[in-house]
């Protein structure tokens, strides 16, 4: 899989994001669910934790990943949903830990909501993954 960066401007990166990507030789694209702070019984933890919470999704989408044989290297897309953005940007430092050492900026939106499905979660990422 080959990926060029469009950025025709750079604010985006000092968030950890490319605008747009280029994607080409793609053999196979793996569509993930949203990811939240669950445990294998779908069971909430981490409640009021908002970094916690970001943890735990992150390590949940690594492991869907790692089913398909893929890592968050992978990811060509990110949907980002919580319900206090800006509790949640104070926490975006956990997404340089993990995708920084890859050189790995997907395209990403992040959008505000008043709830998410299972009451107590405040954060959710649905990733697009390709090889």
């Amino acid at each position: 899989m080959q990926r060029t960066a469009i950025n025709p401007w750079n604010w985006s990166l000092n968030l950890g994001y490319n605008q747009a990507e280029q994607i080409e030789g793609v053999t196979r694209q793996v569509i993930c669910a949203g990811q939240t702070s669950v445990d294998a019984n779908g069971a909430p933890q981490h409640l009021g934790d908002m970094r916690g919470q970001i943890g735990l999704a992150l390590d949940n989408l690594e492991a869907v990943l790692a089913g398909a044989d893929m890592g968050l290297g992978n990811i060509i897309r990110l949907g980002v949903y919580a319900t206090d953005v800006d509790e949640a940007l104070k926490n975006f430092d956990l997404f340089g830990m993990r995708f920084g050492p890859l050189n790995c900026a997907p395209p990403m939106t992040l959008l505000g909501v008043t709830r998410l499905a299972i009451p107590g979660l405040l954060f959710e990422i649905e990733a697009t993954a390709a090889a």
